[in-house]
């Protein structure tokens, strides 16, 4: 396979630097400034991690990086070099023949980048082919190498399925690998690793940090995970409001940021939620199991109960039948053997037979909320819909009742007349979480919810969640590969694995020593804010026989 630049890639030298990078952002009717005067600069070989708030620039930064804005916003002022030509004033045509090609973006929603109407490895090896750098039966084995480098299950056939026959976890490596299809010079990752659960992601990591330092492929890392960024960054670049609030090498930054505001980052995620016994069960799941199409079964004998007012974790890693049970107690996917009771009432197992109070009662939060927002409907839109529908809500009540709701997720009224794509990924996902909340549920499951949510951020939403179900009485099903977010809201902890609950019980009997030991494997892969723990980690498991040399 070819290299995809004619020139040696030699480690250290420059290849991207940006100068007084202005981006801007339309709204309410004019524009608002969303980069301020940004300068870094980015050696072949080396990783710049971004760091911030949701909303600080991160993103936008990075594709500024390839010289593109997304719809909405505009770059101002400023110069990217890329191998030293300015990509901001070339032509459109040769920015094309760069991006895929030379330059690679691996984005944080593999959901919604995907076509659903052609196969993964089509996908995968189209860029390669097209910019000729690869015949296609030479991209097609390539592509193969890359699953296996990335623990994609059956690496040989799965190129094969559609994007809906692939876990969430399965379709962002498959992402990573159509990204370094071509071996780029340059690739950003905007949260590559945040669908992913902890065993997952340790892999990925390992695969995206040996790939660099092999091709001396240089790399912008955006990311909120603080533990991510010090495995993969050289240095970290903290942002606030599009602006730099301070750069140093990785292991500099750890241990003696010099910024408050970086401090505060650095100290979030300390909640620990007290475990009160329940007295009653508002859900019961009893000997479930359920299959896709009726073939293989993805849930076998699963029974799980759900506390009145508590918040039930579902851990493990993708593929384990998480969502899929979340699908089944919604009625999405019904159960072929087991029953499931609801506030001591049988709950039919198809959503069909459900009624609106039902509906209404269970509500779900998507891991993805590029997906599960329409893009043609604004926050208000999204958000009356329930209210209109469940509670008939209309009028000064309708708006009213909005209004509490963006309070409660911490947004202002002037989002309302805004489009999904106008937010960035955390005020995405907390417009899903209104959405839940506008139907006034007893039972709200939150698949991923947090996922895509910087530090800060995070924290303010569960405390938000701790706080509603405090007041309200609500109960969650908390499907997470986040060991941090399982400490700050859950009560009770199911392990799941292969379809069937590996363990169960209190979270301090669930995450307390001895564990079993899929549960020992899931909490060792939590990462760690020390840069050498993906190092030590690998050498540990490698010695162990539990990675293989490709791993």
């Amino acid at each position: 396979m070819k290299t995809s630049s004619v020139i040696a890639r030699e480690r250290g030298t420059d290849l991207l630097t940006v100068r007084n990078l202005h981006v801007e952002g339309f709204s309410d009717e004019r524009w608002h400034p969303i980069v301020r005067g940004v300068d870094f600069s980015l050696k072949r070989g080396e990783v710049l991690g971004l760091i911030g708030e949701s909303g600080a620039g991160k993103s936008t930064i990075g594709l500024a990086a390839m010289g593109y804005a997304k719809p909405g916003c505009r770059i101002t002022q400023g110069s990217v070099a890329f191998d030293g030509a300015d990509l901001l004033s070339m032509s459109e045509a040769r920015r094309r023949r760069l991006r895929g090609s030379r330059i690679a973006y691996v984005a944080q929603s593999a959901a919604a980048w995907f076509n659903p109407a052609h196969r993964l490895l089509d996908q995968t090896v189209e860029t390669a082919v097209a910019h000729g750098i690869a015949s296609r039966g030479e991209a097609n084995r390539d592509a193969v190498e890359l699953y296996k480098r990335l623990q994609l299950p059956e690496p040989e056939t799965i190129g094969f399925r559609y994007p809906h026959q692939v876990s969430g976890g399965q379709l962002q490596r498959a992402m990573t690998a159509m990204a370094m299809a071509c071996r780029p010079d340059l690739i950003v990752f905007d949260e590559p690793t945040t669908a992913l659960d902890v065993t997952t992601q340790v892999e990925v990591l390992a695969s995206i940090r040996r790939i660099v330092e092999d091709f001396n492929t240089a790399a912008i890392y955006v990311t909120h995970d603080l533990a991510v960024v010090a495995q993969m960054a050289d240095r970290i670049m903290v942002l606030r409001h599009g602006q730099t609030v301070e750069e140093a090498g990785t292991r500099q930054m750890l241990a003696a940021p010099t910024q408050e505001y970086t401090r505060t980052l650095w100290a979030v995620r300390k909640l620990a939620k007290l475990e009160i016994e329940a007295r009653d069960h508002l859900l019961t799941i009893d000997n479930v199991t359920a299959a896709y199409a009726g073939r293989v079964k993805v849930l076998v004998d699963v029974s799980i109960k759900v506390p009145r007012g508590r918040t039930v974790a579902l851990v493990g890693e993708s593929g384990s039948g998480k969502s899929t049970l979340a699908r089944v107690i919604t009625g999405l996917l019904p159960a072929i053997s087991g029953s499931i009771s609801f506030d001591a009432q049988p709950l039919p197992l198809s959503l069909r037979q459900r009624s609106k109070d039902l509906l209404r009662r269970i509500q779900m939060i998507y891991q993805s909320p590029d997906s599960a927002l329409n893009p043609r409907q604004t926050v208000e839109d999204i958000i009356a819909r329930p209210l209109e529908f469940y509670l008939g809500l209309k009028g000064e009540q309708r708006d009213r009742r909005i209004g509490e709701l963006m309070h409660m997720i911490e947004m202002d009224e002037s989002f309302l007349d805004r489009l999904p794509g106008e937010l960035s990924g955390g005020q995405k996902q907390r417009i899903c979480i209104a959405r839940a909340l506008a139907a006034n549920p007893d039972l709200i499951i939150c698949d991923e919810v947090t996922s895509a949510l910087d530090q800060i951020v995070q924290e303010e939403i569960l405390k938000l969640l701790m706080h509603l179900q405090r007041e309200l009485g609500v109960s969650y099903i908390f499907i997470t590969h986040d060991i941090a977010t399982v400490r700050a809201i859950a009560d009770k902890v199911v392990v799941m694995h292969q379809g069937k609950v590996v363990e169960q019980g209190s979270k301090t009997e669930v995450l307390t020593t001895p564990h079993a030991a899929y549960t020992e494997l899931l909490l060792s892969s939590v990462p760690e804010m020390d840069p050498d723990w993906l190092t030590q980690l690998l050498a540990k498991r490698k010695n162990q026989g539990i990675l293989d040399e490709a791993g």
